[in-house]
């Protein structure tokens, strides 16, 4: 990856739009519509995050907006991401409806949440949806290098994201390798593998060296490549925590240590199963 991608404050990485996203996120997935969605993302940006990350299949895109709005934070701090539900058809439509939930005039980056019905056919309306000023950046979820080379080959305006599940233990080196290539920022997300990762005897020992927790560990893994990563959490300790990654660095051999723990065999694949 080339070093200019990321920020001169180590925060961000630019895109190759030009615009910015900030590496550290918080993600709400399975985060029930209402006063805990509310609280997890007020208490996100109250220490420190401007990065939400929310998707209209979750349900829940009401709440973050609520939250938005009762934080105070101005909107052109915050990077705001939601995603288009493949099972919908039109998704500039879909975006409009998404910023009315929203409570915002545009999201930041808008993404194609699944590639269910084939990889190209919703990429018009995702370029669509940006030249109607919905979304500022488009993008992709759950991606293969081959589906994102379908994409690229018909669009006129390219992903430059593709979110995937990515950790240490699915350490999709072909995917990430691709996407450098092509200049799509890799994002990742079930980075703590919903807790199975935080019990690792090896992140575990590096987390001891640290005086850091597995999560913490596990995150700066992924910002320490210019990975944007998106943990969810609603408790606010862990909240908290979880933005404590920017002041500590792993070692080349704690790095390579960590990657070895890849489950995937350098996979160029989103997933090892799909769920549509």
């Amino acid at each position: 990856m080339s070093a200019t991608t990321v920020t001169a404050d180590g925060l961000g990485r630019i895109l190759a739009d030009g615009y910015e996203i900030p590496l550290l996120g918080l993600g709400v997935w399975q985060v029930p519509d209402g006063p805990e969605c509310v609280a997890a993302v007020r208490t996100a940006l109250e220490v420190g995050y401007r990065h939400i990350d929310t998707a209209q299949a979750y349900g829940n895109e009401g709440s973050v907006g609520q939250a938005l709005r009762e934080s105070g934070v101005a909107r052109e701090d915050i990077f705001l991401t939601t995603k288009f539900n493949p099972t919908h058809k039109d998704p500039a439509a879909e975006a409009r409806s998404s910023l009315q939930r929203l409570g915002v005039e545009q999201v930041d980056l808008y993404i194609v949440h699944w590639p269910q019905g084939g990889a190209t056919w919703a990429w018009p309306g995702m370029q669509r949806a940006r030249e109607l000023g919905y979304a500022r950046s488009i993008g992709v979820s759950n991606f293969s290098a081959a589906q994102l080379e379908q994409v690229i080959a018909v669009a006129q305006t390219p992903p430059v994201v593709n979110q995937v599940q990515f950790s240490p233990f699915e350490y999709r080196r072909g995917l990430l390798e691709f996407c450098e290539a092509h200049r799509i920022a890799l994002e990742a997300y079930s980075t703590l593998g919903t807790g199975r990762h935080l019990s690792d005897e090896s992140v575990a020992q590096i987390a001891q060296r640290h005086d850091r927790s597995p999560a913490q560990v596990l995150l700066r893994w992924c910002v320490q490549r210019g990975v944007p990563v998106i943990p969810k959490s609603t408790h606010p300790e862990r909240i908290e925590a979880n933005a404590q990654i920017f002041d500590f660095a792993l070692s080349d051999q704690e790095v390579a240590q960590l990657d070895s723990l890849d489950r995937t065999g350098g996979s160029a694949q989103a997933r090892e199963s799909s769920w549509w």
